[in-house]
């Protein structure tokens, strides 16, 4: 949620002051405390209790936390209750477990819109609840602005498939999808892809708006470049992204290149999953892995920033092309090269097309990326420094809330 948190700092700058509708009392899969200093004194925020049934689940079995941020094991490794409670989430809680929070949400915001002359609603998702949100406001008040900012898909996400939806389920999920897409003033994508897609199924108006960084988060001191040949990854890393055609890279090049050998590490700022790190040590590379865990976004920045090659790594289906992480966005200002995985023609080579931050590759792209890599290695050891990357700034939060804005004033 950094990209609400930022478009609302930054929304005043441009002569609209938001109001924050959120639950006093949601249970999240991660916090970072941190992050509520940068929360404006001044911000007017609504609360009200909500009920979820996570932390019931959490307590049954503590693997539901990782499936609320959509870590799914493998199905030959899901165990007896796993499956079950999947099936559950898919089928029973439809579209998403927060389905409890859309009653009372509409309850008191119904009443507070039209007591403020509120005009204009903007939901976020997932969890794809809120949208159902916007969409009983919206039918209450067809004269209502409502824009539906979908910062990842719906029906077309990689996990979708792991819910073992019942055909019925499948068609609930679809029916409420479409009637958010066309019933919204106007849908907000997060890239290329998904904008196109959203038009397909019958969205009135789409506008897409990426993600972005923060400036302020880049204005301190990088580290002096040491001894180690750093490649660092951000964020949490689930089995279905799990780039295993680096990980055998990496171990040739462990075996061909003994000063390489000598010189990596492998830095993880974020929680990776327990099929991730065996895939690590079947390459014969868990000796190069510093895993610093779920650590501060200042301390993750501070990560980037002082690595030598940064990874982003995304799903191999076609249908998760048009994923463009948040933290690309980062990476792009941290000026560091890129080593991006993905389905062909993915929305991430385009960006990095467009700014010369770094190469896009398939996940059997063995050659390709053992290439870049030894190619990258080489301009480390001869201290070449950062890249000279081009027109990253327009991803800036201050130029995407720009964006927003216009969107918000002319809907």
């Amino acid at each position: 949620m950094q990209r609400w948190l930022n478009f609302a700092r930054w929304l005043p700058e441009s002569g609209i002051v938001p109001i924050i509708y959120t639950p006093e009392n949601p249970s999240y899969p991660l916090i970072d405390e941190t992050l509520i200093s940068q929360v404006p004194v001044d911000m007017q925020i609504l609360r009200t209790r909500i009920k979820e049934p996570y932390r019931i689940a959490e307590w049954l079995n503590p693997k539901s936390k990782e499936y609320k941020a959509g870590l799914f094991e493998e199905n030959a490794k899901q165990s007896l209750l796993t499956r079950f409670q999947v099936y559950v989430r898919g089928n029973y809680f439809i579209p998403d477990a927060r389905k409890f929070w859309v009653k009372p949400s509409v309850k008191f915001l119904s009443d507070y819109l039209i007591e403020h002359k509120i005009d204009r609603l903007i939901t976020t998702g997932p969890p794809h609840s809120m949208h159902l949100i916007g969409l009983e406001l919206k039918k209450q008040n067809p004269n209502l602005k409502w824009m539906a900012d979908f910062r990842d898909p719906w029906t077309q996400i990689s996990y979708h498939k792991a819910l073992k939806l019942t055909k019925n389920s499948r068609r609930k999920h679809q029916n409420l999808e479409k009637a958010v897409l066309q019933s919204a003033d106007c849908i907000i994508a997060t890239s290329f892809t998904d904008a196109k897609s959203y038009r397909k199924l019958g969205a009135r108006r789409t506008e897409v708006i990426t993600n972005g960084y923060e400036a302020a988060d880049f204005e301190f001191q990088k580290i002096v470049q040491n001894e180690n040949f750093r490649i660092t990854y951000s964020g949490n890393l689930e089995m279905a992204r799990n780039p295993l055609v680096l990980w055998q890279a990496l171990r040739e090049l462990t075996i061909e290149n003994q000063g390489f050998r000598n010189e990596l590490k492998l830095n993880f700022y974020g929680n990776i999953s327990t099929g991730v790190e065996e895939s690590l040590v079947e390459n014969k590379l868990e000796d190069f892995v510093v895993k610093h865990g779920y650590v501060s976004h200042q301390q993750s920045v501070e990560g980037i920033v002082n690595a030598e090659l940064l990874l982003l790594t995304n799903f191999q289906d076609e249908a998760s092309k048009g994923i463009i992480p948040g933290k690309l966005f980062e990476y792009l200002a941290a000026q560091n090269p890129i080593l991006a995985l993905g389905p062909p023609k993915g929305d991430v080579s385009e960006i990095l097309n467009q700014t010369g931050a770094g190469e896009y590759f398939v996940h059997s792209d063995l050659e390709g990326v053992k290439n870049y890599i030894i190619e990258i290695y080489h301009r480390f050891k001869s201290e070449q420094g950062s890249l000279k990357t081009k027109g990253y700034e327009q991803f800036s939060r201050s130029e995407t809330t720009k964006k927003l804005a216009g969107v918000i004033n002319s809907v």
